[in-house]
């Protein structure tokens, strides 16, 4: 069985959703809040993927955004890539998954304090199904 886990990475946040790759079912895990140590959170993330047997990890790609926010999650990313070296990584475009992901969430009517709780791992589902999506219509 295989586990896919996917990143919404931000610069306050980072949404953490998987799949078991046989039923394409997505589950939202859990919402990290960064700290000021890009070195611990690339290890936090790490653990969470070596918690969840990850075999394939898919990174949102802010394809969308000023290069700026493109460089940095590259970076995270890329120091994530040198750690996990038995693990494949694929960049996935995440354009509009944290809009969609707000959209949803005030259509539940959650309030504001909720709706930051849950938008990253919400925006990793969206990501994370989008690219399951695509990857069965190849």
């Amino acid at each position: 069985m295989s586990v896919i886990v996917c990143l919404d990475i931000g610069d306050s946040r980072i949404g953490i959703a998987f799949s078991n790759e046989d039923t394409g079912f997505v589950f939202p895990l859990k919402t990290y809040n960064r700290t000021k140590s890009i070195k611990a959170d690339v290890r936090a993330i790490e653990t969470e993927i070596i918690a969840l047997s990850g075999t394939k990890v898919v990174i949102g790609e802010p394809v969308n955004s000023d290069n700026t926010q493109h460089d940095k999650n590259k970076e995270f990313a890329e120091r994530l890539i040198r750690r996990c070296q038995s693990i494949d990584f694929v960049y996935f475009n995440e354009a509009f998954s944290t809009l969609e992901a707000e959209k949803e969430l005030v259509f539940m009517d959650k309030s504001r304090t909720k709706r930051k709780q849950v938008i990253d791992q919400l925006a990793a589902v969206i990501i994370l199904e989008s690219y399951l999506s695509t990857c069965k219509k190849s």
